[in-house]
């Protein structure tokens, strides 16, 4: 008598895996809704608000006669998807808490896909909002030169911040499975990162230390390249700037990936 070795079941390719792992957060997005839409209120009010306050600053040279909206526009835009970006490791904790994480983890997934199932979600949700916010620019005054091309380019510029603090968010979240530590850890960056950065005021303005500071910041980086494109003058290190995202983003994603096998280990 011949007996047969049972063979082992098929196992899903890991576009699959990470299509599978998409959908679910897509779903989750769609039954919760309002928190995307609720995080589109500050940059509203930061673009009218700051806009207004900050209006004659337009007439200074250093905004080179395009007025203080159009200046702001990309930071407010980088802003969006940073403090998004920061919030992205809510929902790791969520399904950590619920058993989920767990569940993920008992089944052959592979522990890089289920990471990027959750990044593109959240991806897809700051491009949504960063479209919004150029729109509220449009409406608020500002122009945007570059035309078409140039806000694909501050659009792709504001998707590699997002997937940085994402990713980073992401790792955090898993290190320490606390919805207060890592509120308190986004709040401690998030806000320096903004403002250590010509988001608001360009460098020419800001006091000599800030300037040394902001130079270094991936904060900078984005937005200058975000309104080069939008203005369709492109910073003259811009290469280096873009290299240097690049580069943070890959590591924050291997962080990411890094961190759900050491909590697996863990538990």
């Amino acid at each position: 008598m011949i007996s047969i070795a049972p063979t082992a079941p098929a196992r899903a390719g890991w576009f699959t895996q990470t299509g599978q792992v998409l959908r679910r957060w897509l779903l989750v997005s769609l039954r919760q809704a309002w928190g995307p839409v609720m995080s589109l209120i500050q940059p509203v009010i930061w673009i009218l608000l700051f806009g207004q306050v900050f209006h004659s600053l337009g007439a200074l040279p250093q905004f080179a006669g395009a007025g203080y909206i159009a200046y702001l526009v990309p930071g407010i835009l980088m802003m969006t998807v940073l403090y998004s970006g920061a919030w992205a490791g809510t929902g790791c904790i969520d399904d950590i808490a619920s058993g989920v994480m767990d569940q993920y983890l008992t089944s052959p997934i592979s522990r890089s896909a289920i990471v990027t199932g959750q990044l593109i979600q959240q991806l897809v949700v700051n491009l949504a909002q960063s479209l919004v916010v150029l729109g509220i620019g449009w409406l608020a005054g500002a122009r945007y030169p570059g035309g078409v091309g140039g806000m694909l380019v501050a659009l792709g510029v504001a998707t590699l911040l997002a997937t940085i603090f994402c990713c980073c968010s992401t790792a955090v979240a898993l290190m320490t499975r606390s919805q207060i530590a890592l509120i308190s850890l986004s709040q401690l960056i998030v806000l320096p990162a903004t403002f250590l950065s010509t988001t608001m005021m360009p460098a020419a303005l800001l006091p000599e230390w800030v300037q040394n500071v902001s130079r270094w910041n991936p904060m900078t980086w984005a937005v200058e390249l975000g309104r080069g494109g939008l203005d369709g003058t492109y910073p003259a290190d811009g290469w280096w700037q873009l290299a240097g995202l690049v580069l943070l983003a890959a590591l924050a994603f291997t962080w990411a990936v890094r961190s759900i096998r050491a909590y697996q280990r863990s538990i």
